[in-house]
């Protein structure tokens, strides 16, 4: 029962003050992709804290001390013969996890679903009115508003419209479109669906309501790393700074959009990369977020298991 009381009030307090602790420091500036790991790993421990807090309430550490197949054939006696894991209690418990595992796994199929509709359809009108630009790689369309977006998928593709053709430079061009070929390359877009998902799933909440904005700018933050690769940092950011204004459709993402200006920065003043020590703290951070409940929810049926056959090997 400690176990279960000890991860309920972590999934409370990481709720309410991860996301304070998260967005404090430069990790994002300096390593988005390790900055998305971490908002995700935090959305994850949370969840799953709560659904091992129920688990941990409903089975008695006795029971998994007694070895794996006495523990499945204890539940299955306690479930036809009614023993104390079917108590009120108990199945109240069980009964939260499944629902809390229910919604987020049907908000995340919800979110994947409606969003492969639309940029089926969105595609569908790309085979219809744009053009594809072998040179350029990407579907060129027809378009007053200048505009540079990638449509994700099993065929994503880069869109580019004829303004922003017109008015970016041609290392312009190159620049912003590598920044949509690392979005599709890192499929970036499941990235968001599952930052989407837990903020759907427990809307309000001020940890996915963080991670979700906290995501859709890393992703960003990350292509323009990517692009930056091969081209230069001043080609990117004034490619941004024409770009601000372009709205892409919300199923896709955009080159623009209201963080191209604060990228804009960060492009032209990059921050210092992380450092080998640094980067190990991000790593081990997203390893305790992820591990620490499944270890503080095992540890009681561990004692158990240990003391049972401990007890065994002394008898002899």
């Amino acid at each position: 029962m400690t176990a279960a009381v000890v991860l309920a009030l972590y999934a409370v307090v990481a709720v309410v003050t991860l996301p304070r602790l998260l967005i404090r420091g430069e990790l994002a500036e300096r390593a988005p992709r390790l900055a998305i790991a971490v908002w995700l790993a935090a959305c994850t421990s949370a969840v799953a804290s709560v659904i091992l807090s129920a688990l941990a309430a409903a089975v008695p550490a006795t029971v998994i001390g007694h070895g794996l197949a006495e523990f499945f054939e204890a539940c299955a006696a306690m479930l036809s013969h009614g023993a104390p894991l079917t108590s009120p209690g108990t199945r109240a418990a069980l009964l939260g996890a499944a629902v809390i595992a229910a919604r987020i796994t049907y908000c995340g199929a919800a979110i994947l679903v409606r969003a492969r509709r639309e940029r089926r359809q969105h595609a569908g009108m790309l085979n219809i009115i744009g053009r594809h630009d072998g040179e350029l790689d990407a579907v060129v369309l027809d378009h007053d508003e200048a505009a540079v977006y990638c449509l994700p998928g099993r065929k994503g593709r880069a869109v580019i419209t004829t303004a922003a053709l017109r008015s970016l430079a041609p290392e312009q061009v190159a620049a912003v479109l590598a920044h949509e070929q690392a979005h599709l390359r890192g499929r970036h877009h499941l990235v968001l669906a599952a930052a989407e998902a837990f903020h759907r799933a427990f809307p309000g909440l001020p940890l996915f309501t963080r991670a979700r904005s906290e995501v859709a700018r890393l992703v960003e933050l990350l292509a323009d790393d990517v692009a930056a690769r091969r081209h230069s940092r001043i080609h990117i950011a004034a490619a941004l700074v024409r770009l601000a204004t372009g709205r892409a459709p919300a199923f896709a993402l955009g080159a623009g959009g209201e963080t191209a200006l604060t990228r804009v920065k960060r492009m032209l003043n990059p921050a210092a990369p992380l450092g080998h020590r640094e980067r190990i703290a991000g790593l081990s951070a997203v390893v305790l977020l992820l591990a620490g409940p499944a270890a503080v929810a095992a540890t009681p049926g561990l004692r158990s298991f240990l003391a049972h056959h401990c007890h065994n090997i002394s008898i002899f």
